[in-house]
């Protein structure tokens, strides 16, 4: 018997409401995709007047339209498979374009190669990109089933990494660089408007929307699809229910590599397969785009709204005649988009354990601080270390001491990353584009103003610079949680490298640093009129000031009551709210602070080069430098410096045609430090410090209760009652305050 709907008016109302909401719900959908298409129309009125290439007509050309929703189905796929595993896995993942890329070169191999058969190579294709979700989620994702989204986020960005990596390896095993197309398996052409299609435009209309189709009827029609939307709802009621999660966790990861394959399969047999060449952003931000106008729910929405990026995209790029403005709309998109929607979240699950696996190191407990011997044990540290640093300085080679004023650097900025997100709690993956615009705007000062200015004024004003565009750009994170300041910042570097930063198209070409050429550079100015930095040496010496400069700094931020409340607001911003702090002046404060220290480190990587190079500043840079972070320790100092020096190692060491092991090896270093130390190398030392302090404290009869534990409370005898004059307590008393405190926490965490 059917139960009737709860509208009071029986089961035909209910019905009836339910058609209503349906019919709201697809015309939702729609208008992502028609706000976009008047973006296209408004963009192009605008080019008739201002672009450089001849534009005609009130619309772009019908071709135009078309060519963008064949590019919007692409991303849209991926979108879907971004949106399909945040559902079920609560964590956006940064490898689901490489999740395709893999199978999809290894198809394409296949037939350029070794010259197999169309059909077989796409479906040797298709089922290694499904036991490749299901290797990926078994082998590593799984390993973070209970762990933090946060730190399963972090872990698909090693893992893109490391698929990166093998894809490139099979590049150059088999086939040089380049971008090889594969002949379709039929041919075909018609035209739209002005412009000639093929086969493969052809295989993409009809292919993806079925692909599509089919998933949808999956996921609604069977009882795995079923088990599926319930397992995304809520994790933990699933498992009461004897849902095996677990295993629909891979089934999903499953679907998104299928998802992904047949997305950079198809377009890779439009475009090419860029073998031997990392695989860009842009497809990734486009598709991080529209899974945030959809809410990572809607998937209607999502591939609409992709359709409508891939449309404003080819528009802009056809209106204009320029790549880089491409990437500018796409930014501005994902931006607007940010403000606007916002994914909706399990609040039990992102709140409760978001930062839990960010540890500081603790200082040297007080009991033990002013001991002989751990004061000669801390002098002989520090006297190793600067010794350490003098001997770097004054007898390594000028090659490898350069690489040493590039791990300066970058763990200037790894120090900004330790104050932003081991502190403040927000992600930033562009790091290296607010060190790219600061670094811009002090080597400005030094080689176009007609009179010298002096290095120091130029560094601090890189820094102003860097603080003021990391603020602005985090500007919507004040608002929105979770990783909106690291897509937008992900997206800046996207436009730093392709529009700001390049000479040939940026509105501030003129402003750009210019070095002279490349034998004949400018010499760098005097620090505080009197002390030269010309040669690496002397460079050197002024890049570890700064770095001592930049954790004296820090540290002091710590300590200072600005430091507790940053803090304390990552950690319960409504506590924080309560107490009266104003959790967005310390994020704008947090944002300030490390964007001034990315600024300072872009400014003296620009000045250490002599040469704007817009590659430092692209994405792939600034997640390794996330990398570095994550793999040295969120919540350390010392850790962040640790990781600039394994990544300039790594870097070093895979030169040449061994390049694609440096993504091997950070991105496996990642996961290693991840799975097996989540705080990092950083927290590990300090635990190795600990364990030496405890064995100290011991041996000398110290009593530490931070590092002994409750050494100063007595063991209850057996069968002990309640608590008496001799201060025995009652293990069942204490049991209960307990369970009363974890109870009281519940019932406020439900309210």
């Amino acid at each position: 018997m059917k139960r009737p709907e709860l509208t009071g008016r029986g089961p035909k109302s209910g019905s009836l409401l339910d058609a209503s909401r349906d019919r709201v719900a697809a015309l939702s959908a729609l208008v992502p995709l028609a706000v976009l298409l008047a973006i296209t129309v408004a963009q192009h009125q605008l080019a008739k007047t201002y672009s450089p290439s001849p534009v005609s007509g009130a619309i772009p050309d019908s071709s135009i339209f078309f060519e963008g929703m064949i590019q919007g189905i692409t991303i849209g796929l991926i979108a879907v498979g971004i949106a399909l595993l945040f559902r079920t896995n609560r964590a956006i993942n940064f490898a689901q374009a490489d999740l395709g890329q893999l199978p999809a070169v290894f198809a394409g191999l296949l037939i350029i190669t070794w010259g197999w058969n169309f059909y077989i190579a796409l479906g040797i294709g298709l089922v290694g990109s499904l036991v490749l979700g299901v290797v990926v989620e078994f082998v590593f994702v799984r390993r973070f089933f209970k762990a933090p989204r946060l730190i399963l986020t972090v872990a698909t960005i090693g893992i893109s990494q490391i698929l990166t990596a093998t894809a490139l390896f099979l590049s150059n095993a088999w086939k040089p660089g380049g971008t090889p197309s594969i002949d379709p398996p039929f041919t075909i052409t018609f035209h739209v408007g002005q412009t000639a299609f093929g086969a493969w435009d052809l295989i993409t209309i009809i292919a993806a929307p079925t692909l599509l189709i089919s998933l949808a009827l999956f996921l609604r029609l069977s009882a795995t699809g079923v088990a599926l939307r319930g397992a995304a709802e809520s994790t933990d009621r699933a498992l009461l229910l004897g849902i095996p999660v677990r295993r629909l966790h891979s089934t999903v990861w499953a679907i998104a590599a299928l998802l992904a394959f047949v997305a950079m399969f198809l377009r890779g047999g439009r475009d090419g397969f860029g073998l031997g060449i990392p695989l860009d952003a842009t497809a990734l931000l486009a598709a991080l785009a529209a899974a945030t106008i959809g809410r990572m729910e809607r998937l209607p929405t999502i591939m609409l709204s992709a359709i409508g990026i891939g449309i404003v995209s080819v528009a802009v790029k056809s209106d204009w005649d320029r790549d880089p403005y491409r990437d500018l709309a796409i930014t501005l998109v994902i931006i607007t988009a940010l403000l606007i929607y916002r994914p909706r979240t399990n609040r039990r699950t992102d709140l409760a354990s978001s930062w839990q696996a960010i540890r500081e190191v603790r200082p040297i407990p007080k009991e033990l601080r002013s001991v002989r011997e751990i004061r000669i044990a801390r002098f002989v540290g520090y006297a190793v270390i600067a010794a350490a640093v003098l001997a770097v300085g004054l007898w390594l080679p000028i090659d490898r001491l350069r690489q040493a004023n590039y791990a300066g650097i970058f763990a200037i900025i790894g120090i900004s990353l330790v104050v932003l997100t081991g502190w403040a709690g927000q992600v930033s993956l562009g790091q290296m584009a607010v060190a790219g615009i600061g670094g811009a705007v002090a080597a400005s000062l030094t080689t176009r103003l007609t009179f010298e200015v002096d290095l120091a004024v130029a560094l601090i004003v890189g820094g102003i610079a860097g603080a003021l565009a990391l603020t602005i750009i985090g500007l919507p994170a004040l608002r929105s949680k979770g990783l909106t300041l690291g897509i937008s910042t992900l997206a800046l570097s996207v436009l730093t490298l392709t529009y700001l930063l390049n000479t040939a198209y940026s509105p501030f070409a003129s402003w750009l640093p210019d070095f002279g050429a490349a034998v004949d550079r400018q010499p760098r100015p005097p620090l505080l009129g009197v002390l030269h930095v010309e040669s690496e040496r002397s460079y050197f010496a002024l890049i570890v000031a700064c770095v001592v400069l930049s954790i004296v700094a820090v540290r002091g931020l710590r300590r200072s009551r600005a430091g507790r409340v940053i803090v304390a607001a990552r950690e319960n911003q409504r506590a924080a709210e309560a107490y009266g702090v104003r959790t967005a002046r310390t994020t704008l404060v947090a944002l300030a602070t490390s964007g001034f220290l990315a600024g300072l480190a872009g400014a003296l990587l620009l000045h250490l080069d002599r040469d704007l190079i817009p590659s430092f500043f692209s994405p792939a840079y600034g997640l390794q430098v996330f990398t570095m972070v994550v793999v040295g320790g969120l919540g350390s100092v010392g850790g962040a410096v640790l990781g600039a020096v394994f990544v300039r190692i790594v870097s070093y060491s895979f030169t040449g045609d061994l390049f694609f092991l440096s993504y091997f090896a950070t991105g496996a270093g990642m996961l290693i430090v991840l799975m097996i130390v989540p705080s990092g190398l950083g927290a590990a030392l300090g635990d190795l410090r600990d364990g030496g302090l405890r064995w100290f404290a011991r041996r000398k009869g110290i009593r530490v209760p931070s590092l002994l534990a409750d050494t100063l409370v007595e063991t209850p005898a057996p069968g002990a009652g309640h608590s008496g004059a001799n201060g025995e307590s009652d293990p069942l008393a204490a049991a209960a305050i307990i369970a009363a405190a974890d109870l009281g926490q519940e019932l406020m965490e439900n309210t």
